[in-house]
C-alpha cells in the first residue's frame, strides 16, 4: 500500500516537487511489477507444506474425513486407584496407525497439599460422625482417607509431584466402518485396565489438532494424578525387534510387525533355543539354517535324529552318517591346519586336553595316577607323529587311538588303561574311533548325522565331531553358524559340557555362531556349563513349555506371569524371542516351499513321498 500527501508551495517548488512526485510514482510502479511477478513465481513453487497436506478436509461432530481417511480423537477421563506398569502396551503395539498426545500440567505442591488437607478434615469428620452414630464402617472413605495421607506425605517429602495429565489417542482408518471397529477396540482395551475414555463429540477438530506435532493442547481435558501414576503411562516400550539386516525370525505376535534380525551384529552370535518335544524348534532352526544358506553363510549341523536329510537334498548339502559301519570316519587326534597366531606349543596343549576328556568320556572316570599317566601318553604319541612344538603342523600325519595304545603298553602302569581302551581299538567299538580323519567340509551346508549310534556312543560322537568342526573353524576365517540338536546329551558329562562352554565363549574371534537346541530344559539349566552357555548367547528363543520345567525358566529368564502363561499356551512355532536387551512374542512363519523342506511332520512327509511316488508313475505312463 502506498501513500502520497500534497501541500502548498511555490512555482520553482511545485515544478521541483512534480519532477520527484513522477519519479516516485514509476519506482513505485516498478516495485508493484517486481512483487506481482514474485507471487506469480512462488505460486508455482512446491513447498512442504503442498507435499504433505492432504487434498481437502470434512469435519463431522464424531470425525473428520482427512483427503481419504477418517480420522477421530478419544480422550481418558478416569483412571483406576490402582494401575500397573507398562498397562499402555497393548495400545503402543497396537497394528493400527494411531498418533499419541501426552500433556502435563505441573500443579504447585502447596495448593494441593491445602486441598488435600480439607479433605482429610471432612473424611475425619464424616468418619466420627458415622462412629458417635454407631453406624457400620464405610470402606471407601477409610480407604480414601488412607491414600491421601499417603499423598500428603510424599508430596511433602518430595517423593511425589503433582501433575494435570492429558492422554489423547488419534486413530487413522480408511473407512467409516474401520473407524467404528477400531475406537471399539481401542474402548476394549483400555477398559481392560479400569480405564475409560471418551470419543469427542463436536470436538473432531480440536482432537486431530491436540495430537499433531504442534505442543498444541485445544482440547483441554485433564485428570489430576501424581508422578507414580503418571510415569506407568510412559510409552517408553517396544517389542520392535526389526533391523536393517539379518534373516526373517517370525512374526511379533505384539504388532504384527516382521522380526528381522542378523545374529552376527550383536557381541556373540550364539543361538540358544528351549522347547518341548514338538513344539517346533528343529521347525524353526531348518527355517533360519534355510535363510541363512541365503545370505552366504556356511552351516554346519550335528544331526541326532536324521531330521535334516531333506534340507540336505533340497540345497544340495553333504550329509555325512557317522556311526560303527560307515565309511565316515572322524580321528579324534585331529589338529587344526592353518590357525594363525597361534604358537604350535598352545595348539597340542590343546589337543592333549580334548583328547584327555573323550577319554574320560570313554574310560570313565581316572585315578590321579592314571590322569598324569595319560597326559604324558598322548604327549607322546602326537611326538612319535613328529608333532612337537617346533613342527609344521601343515605336514605332519595325525596318530590314531591304536597309537596310543601302542605307547600305554610300553608305560608302567598303563596295563589298566590299555585293557580299558581295547574296546575302542580291538573290540566292539573298533570301527568308530580308530581311524584316520576321511571326511572334510568343503560346502556351504554340512550335516553330520549320529541317529544311527548306540545311545552310549552318541555323546563320544557328538564330542569328536564338534572337536573337528573347531579345528576345521580355527583354520580358516569364513562366517559361519553350527547348530547342536539335542545339546542336553553333552550337558550329562563334565568334560563334554565344559567342552562345549569353551567353544560357545570363544568362538566370536573365529566368526563362529553356536546354536544349542534342548527339549530337556532341566538338565541344560541345572548344569554350570549349560547356564553359562545359555549367558554367553546374545540370542535366545523359548517356544511352548511343559509345566514341570515353567519355574526354572522363569526364574532364569525373568519372566512376568504374563510371559509364563504365554509359554504354557503356545502353539507350534509359538514362544518369546530374545535378542540382547530386547524380547518379543513370536510366532514362525514359513512360505509353502519352506514348510516342504523343512518339515519334519510325519503326516506331511508321507503325503510328499505318496506324491513324489504319484509323479514318478505318471512320469513312467
Amino acid at each position: 500500500m502506498f501513500n502520497f500527501f500534497k501541500k502548498k508551495a511555490n512555482p520553482s517548488e511545485e515544478l521541483s516537487k512534480t519532477k520527484v512526485d513522477k519519479a516516485d510514482i514509476k519506482s513505485s510502479v516498478i516495485t508493484s511489477e517486481v512483487l506481482v511477478e514474485e507471487f506469480v513465481y512462488r505460486k508455482g513453487i512446491t513447498s512442504i507444506r503442498d507435499l504433505i497436506s492432504p487434498a481437502a478436509m470434512e469435519i463431522k461432530p464424531r470425525y473428520i474425513k482427512l483427503g481419504n481417511k477418517f480420522v477421530t480423537t478419544v480422550f481418558v477421563i478416569t483412571y483406576p486407584r490402582y494401575i500397573n506398569v507398562g498397562w499402555f502396551r497393548p495400545i503402543i503395539n497396537l497394528n493400527a496407525t494411531i498418533d499419541i498426545s501426552m500433556f502435563f500440567y505441573p500443579v504447585e505442591a502447596g495448593i494441593i497439599l491445602k486441598q488435600l488437607r480439607d479433605k482429610v478434615g471432612v473424611l475425619e469428620a464424616q468418619l466420627s460422625s458415622d462412629h458417635d452414630k454407631g453406624a457400620p464402617r464405610d470402606p471407601l472413605r477409610e480407604t480414601a482417607l488412607r491414600d491421601i495421607e499417603k499423598l500428603r506425605d510424599d508430596l511433602t517429602q518430595g517423593v511425589e509431584k503433582f501433575f494435570q495429565f492429558g492422554l489423547y489417542v488419534t486413530v487413522y482408518t480408511n473407512t467409516e466402518e474401520e473407524l467404528i471397529k477400531m475406537v471399539n477396540l481401542l474402548e476394549s482395551l483400555f477398559n481392560s485396565k479400569l480405564v475409560i475414555i471418551k470419543q469427542g463429540l463436536y470436538q473432531a477438530e480440536q482432537g486431530f489438532m491436540s495430537t499433531l506435532p504442534l505442543s498444541s493442547d485445544e482440547l483441554q481435558l485433564s485428570s489430576n494424578m501424581n508422578s507414580s501414576p503418571i510415569a506407568s503411562s510412559f510409552p517408553f516400550m517396544s517389542s520392535e525387534l526389526t533391523s536393517d539386516n539379518g534373516v526373517l525370525y517370525g512374526i511379533n505376535r505384539h504388532n504384527n510387525s516382521l522380526i528381522l534380525f542378523d545374529r552376527f551384529s550383536l557381541q556373540n552370535a550364539n543361538f540358544a533355543v528351549f522347547a518341548t518335544s514338538g513344539a517346533g524348534k528343529s521347525y524353526t532352526i531348518k527355517l533360519e539354517v534355510l535363510r541363512q544358506l541365503m545370505m552366504g553363510v556356511d552351516v554346519i549341523i550335528i544331526d541326532p535324529e536324521k531330521e535334516y536329510g531333506q534340507l540336505s537334498a533340497a540345497v544340495g548339502g553333504t550329509y555325512i552318517n557317522i556311526s560303527l559301519n560307515s565309511e565316515s570316519k572322524i580321528n579324534p587326534f585331529d589338529l587344526p591346519r592353518g590357525a594363525k597366531d597361534v604358537k604350535t606349543s598352545d595348539v597340542i596343549r590343546s589337543a592333549v586336553i580334548t583328547v584327555k576328556g573323550l577319554l574320560r568320556l570313554m574310560l570313565g572316570s581316572f585315578t590321579t595316577e592314571e590322569d598324569s599317566l595319560m597326559d604324558r601318553a598322548i604327549i607322546e604319541t602326537y611326538a612319535k607323529k613328529d608333532i612337537t612344538p617346533d613342527a609344521d603342523l601343515s605336514l605332519v600325519e595325525p596318530p590314531i587311538l591304536q597309537d596310543l595304545q601302542s605307547i600305554l603298553e610300553g608305560m608302567d602302569g598303563g596295563a589298566n588303561l590299555v585293557l580299558r581302551l581295547k574296546k575302542y581299538t580291538e573290540g566292539t567299538f573298533s570301527g568308530f574311533l580308530n581311524n584316520p580323519t576321511n571326511v572334510e567340509i568343503n560346502n556351504q551346508l554340512v550335516i553330520f548325522s549320529v541317529r544311527d549310534l548306540e545311545d552310549e556312543l552318541r555323546p563320544l560322537a557328538i564330542y569328536t565331531v564338534v572337536n573337528y568342526i573347531w579345528n576345521v573353524v580355527r583354520s580358516s576365517l569364513k562366517k559361519r553358524i553350527l547348530v547342536i540338536d539335542e545339546a542336553w546329551w553333552l550337558m550329562q558329562h563334565e568334560d563334554s559340557a565344559k567342552f562345549v562352554f569353551a567353544l560357545v565363549k570363544r568362538c566370536r574371534k573365529y566368526y563362529l555362531g553356536v546354536t544349542t537346541i534342548t527339549q530337556d530344559v532341566n538338565d541344560f539349566l541345572t548344569s554350570i556349563y549349560g547356564k553359562a552357555i545359555l549367558n554367553n548367547s546374545a540370542i535366545q528363543m523359548l517356544l511352548k513349555q511343559s509345566p514341570s520345567s515353567i519355574d526354572l525358566i522363569q526364574k532364569t529368564f525373568l519372566l512376568t506371569q504374563g510371559e509364563r502363561y504365554l509359554l504354557l499356551e503356545s502353539g507350534v512355532g509359538e514362544g518369546i524371542f530374545f535378542a540382547g536387551n530386547k524380547h518379543a512374542a513370536i510366532k514362525v512363519v514359513a512360505s509353502y516351499v519352506e514348510d516342504q523342506i523343512i518339515t519334519s511332520d510325519p503326516r506331511q512327509l508321507l503325503e510328499i513321498e505318496e506324491a513324489k511316488k504319484a509323479l514318478e508313475e505318471s512320469q513312467e505312463k
